[in-house]
């Protein structure tokens, strides 16, 4: 699978009274042309700010971020514009991101009046197909947001983000806000998107149930770093990081008579001001020893496709 999207040491911290926080410390991933790479950790990890990074939504203070070949990290206003098109995003909450003042037509038409390319004529077109592709009809063209069920928000806040044909799209907790039953849909619309065009996918999310279903490998983020990626079979069912197996033992599978792990971690989370100068989870880590606290642990690879940020787990030692 040849790579679309490359990001290598990412960093952004924001500004607070006495310092700042880091919200992305040093984050590295790729994501291959036709993929769906899931981001998943606990709220306040840093996975939204990664993916507002990505798209250049807000700047990243270092690091390289690679699409389609050309180095994007730095590009100006003009080439970021003509970028965009090609780079959408689906938000968590459908209703917030919608215009309350704009009609459905006038919703998935913006994106494409601001690329220029289409005519009017051909703009109406490709609105009714958007409409289509995600499941709804021309019945919906003149409904404003308040209208619509949270599911068919949703459905348009996709369709937005399809109509200009992008190659790669950031999914924000993209069902979080949705009805269980709905979930499903749109999670299966989603794929069909993606097997009918070949859309890259950043699945942003903490609901390990749909990262599973949708996604073909994940990337585990911890205290603004990433400490593990790989296959979703090798992620959920052999995992080496101490705090992915942490994460997993957390998660309640669909099958109910599923093993579950014990394996748990302690103590408070440090400080995203104050970031440890050694391992970020050895205050709590079960297999720390004393050199974990010592060293910061960077990401090794372990195998054909995976990489792990613990020492030990990449020595065999646990």
């Amino acid at each position: 699978m040849s790579e679309l999207l490359s990001v290598d040491r990412l960093v952004k911290r924001f500004p607070v009274k006495g310092g700042s926080v880091w919200a992305v410390s040093g984050a590295s991933f790729a994501v291959g042309r036709g993929e769906t790479l899931g981001l998943v950790g606990e709220s306040g990890s840093g996975k939204t700010t990664v993916g507002r990074c990505v798209l250049r939504l807000i700047e990243p203070d270092a690091g390289t971020i690679v699409f389609k070949g050309d180095d994007i990290t730095h590009i100006g206003d003009a080439a970021l514009r003509r970028l965009r098109p090609k780079m959408q995003m689906v938000f968590q909450h459908p209703f917030r991101s919608l215009d309350p003042r704009m009609s459905v037509e006038a919703i998935i038409a913006e994106p494409l009046l601001l690329e220029g390319r289409l005519s009017r004529k051909q703009i109406r077109q490709k609105i009714v197909d958007v409409l289509l592709q995600v499941r709804l009809d021309e019945s919906y063209l003149h409904l404003y947001p308040h209208q619509l069920s949270t599911g068919e928000q949703q459905r348009v806040g996709i369709g937005r983000a399809i109509a200009t044909d992008p190659d790669f799209i950031v999914l924000d907790e993209p069902v979080s806000a949705l009805d269980i039953t709905i979930r499903g849909e749109i999670l299966r619309l989603l794929k069909s998107l993606q097997n009918d065009f070949g859309f890259s996918y950043l699945y942003i999310s903490h609901d390990l149930s749909s990262v599973e279903h949708l996604c073909h490998r994940v990337a585990v983020m911890y205290l603004s770093a990433i400490v593990e990626t790989g296959s979703v079979e090798e992620i959920f069912h052999r995992p080496k990081h101490p705090y992915t197996k942490a994460l997993l033992a957390s998660y309640l599978p669909p099958d109910p008579f599923a093993a579950r792990s014990s394996y748990v971690l302690h103590g408070e989370i440090p400080s995203a001001i104050d970031l440890p100068a050694g391992c970020f989870l050895s205050s709590r880590c079960p297999a720390a020893v004393p050199a974990c606290a010592q060293t910061r642990q960077h990401l090794a690879g372990i195998g054909a496709s995976r990489e792990v940020a613990c020492w030990r787990a990449v020595a065999g030692e646990i």
